[in-house]
């Protein structure tokens, strides 16, 4: 397999530049398929691009195309797709190899397989259970007896058996993070998965690896359980846990690394960022009085079951893009980092987003950590300070829970006034918001790239003949505010034309 394609982030899109919604003309499934399998093979970053054009009545049906289309591509690439479920019980064992460039010699054995009688409409919860550090094989044989009597049915189980064993070494490393990545993008194409059911959890190891993969990944955890853990919040930002259900259980005794201290800096952290966002950040963090490293474990994931499932479309995004093992995300939830904010530089980005009646507000900055805190060479407390950025590009993508489509849309940057303008659907938007999270609740028809040097550049401005200056009702200014029929300037139309006026 292609290690190029791995991690949601090692690609670039191109658009281009949106203009009048027409019908598409006829595009062959199979291109799409095509081109979804030379992406998966790593022969191109994708960069798909094409003069379709969707009419916003369109977007339900050709969603369906593409998704197929991606779907054929992911048979025809992958000749070890997520096994057919059977009852976790029958205790069958199967195994990826991952990619000798991440890590040579590294085989990743999982059980996978279902609880309950009756498969749920939606497909069934996913459960990603990681053990602890201990023996491996002893490990996974007593995290497989754990899962299978956790009460959480009906629900399918993915527990992987770590590939080797060391001093460091962890479950979020890099070819870890194919793995998680792979089975991602394998869920997401199963008939059997609920795609707004998945959870990450884990126990001493296995809890530090699923707090970190929780804020990784955020965007795709309806919940996350770590256990007997507790990771600086360096390690694990919790502001990208905003929209997952929350739970970190640790023994109030447990001094080893000083898993209690930091559990309970998490829990300080979680009840700040939701007295600010009380809408969002939906977390339960104990500290278990009288337990140590060893804490009951059957409370975590029948607490994750009974949580709102995935908002696959927040109104309010959080995300600090942080460095694991050397590599970052390029896409969170709708916002895809094009050209690094930082260019180049060491750091991490932090953007937040929040989108009310049309309007958008984004702001990107450059977070800085300042230890406060340090005992033996861990640093267990910091402070975080945020510099404007004003370099790099971001798209938004779009849809039509996030926006009115039939309405224009204006884009706040850093505080000051951005974009404004109709957004429209396009393939392209679809095809690249495929290729880059492999998520079949995020097919976006519609983007806006933000270029945040010169955020109010709105592309090509085109006379339309329908449009004329003596002729055309205006409707909007770049703001989205009717304006009078004698107004100067670039205007859109009712029907969503920019035009210039002189």
């Amino acid at each position: 397999m292609s290690t190029r394609t791995f991690l949601l982030s090692l690609v670039t899109i191109t658009t281009m530049p949106l203009s009048a919604a027409v019908m598409p003309p006829a595009i062959e499934d199979s291109d799409l398929t095509a081109y979804f399998l030379r992406v998966l093979e790593g022969e191109e970053p994708f960069q798909y691009t094409n003069d379709a054009k969707l009419t916003w009545q369109d977007v339900e049906s050709a969603r369906t195309r593409v998704w197929e289309a991606w779907k054929a591509a992911n048979q025809d690439y992958d000749a070890d797709l997520l096994p057919q479920l059977t009852p976790l019980a029958d205790s069958l064992t199967h195994s990826w190899l991952l990619p000798a460039a991440l890590e040579p010699t590294a085989k990743l054995p999982f059980f996978y397989g279902s609880k309950g009688d009756v498969r749920p409409t939606e497909g069934y919860p996913l459960f990603i259970y990681l053990h602890g550090s201990g023996a491996k094989e002893q490990e996974w044989s007593t995290g497989f007896k754990l899962c299978k009597r956790f009460a959480d049915a009906p629900s399918a189980y993915f527990i992987p058996q770590i590939p080797n064993e060391g001093e460091y070494y962890r479950w979020w490393q890099k070819a870890k993070q194919y793995a998680w990545e792979r089975l991602l993008r394998l869920a997401m194409i199963s008939d059997d998965i609920n795609p707004n059911q998945l959870y990450v959890f884990g126990i001493s190891e296995g809890g530090y690896g699923s707090q970190r993969l929780a804020s990784f990944y955020g965007d795709y955890w309806a919940g996350a359980g770590p256990m007997a853990g507790g990771e600086p919040l360096k390690n694990a930002p919790a502001e990208n846990c905003f929209n997952l259900a929350f739970n970190l259980r640790t023994g109030a005794e447990d001094t080893g690394f000083y898993r209690n201290t930091l559990t309970g800096y998490v829990q300080q952290n979680f009840k700040k960022l939701h007295t600010a966002e009380p809408d969002y950040y939906n977390y339960n963090v104990e500290l278990l009085p009288g337990y140590g490293h060893a804490i009951p474990y059957d409370d975590t994931t029948p607490w994750l079951i009974k949580q709102p499932q995935r908002n696959p479309y927040p109104k309010y995004v959080a995300w600090e893009n942080f460095e694991m093992d050397g590599l970052k995300r390029h896409g969170f939830y709708n916002l895809w980092e094009e050209e690094d904010p930082l260019q180049g530089k060491s750091g991490r980005v932090y953007y937040t987003m929040r989108i009310k009646d049309n309007h958008i507000d984004l702001i990107v900055r450059k977070v800085t950590y300042t230890v406060m805190e340090s005992q033996d060479g861990i640093d267990l407390r910091f402070t975080k300070s945020y510099t404007t950025l004003n370099a790099g590009k971001v798209r938004v993508y779009l849809n039509e829970q996030l926006i009115d489509p039939a309405q224009p849309v204006t884009i706040t940057v850093n505080g000051h006034q951005g974009w404004s303008g109709m957004v429209e659907p396009t393939l392209t938007d679809m095809v690249n918001s495929v290729a880059g999270y492999y998520d079949s609740e995020r097919i976006y028809p519609a983007s806006v790239l933000i270029d945040l040097a010169n955020p109010t550049a709105i592309g090509d401005i085109r006379l339309d003949a329908d449009d004329s200056a003596q002729g055309s009702s205006l409707t909007y200014n770049l703001s989205g505010r009717i304006v009078p029929s004698d107004t100067s300037g670039v205007l859109i139309t009712s029907s969503g034309n920019k035009i210039l006026r002189k």
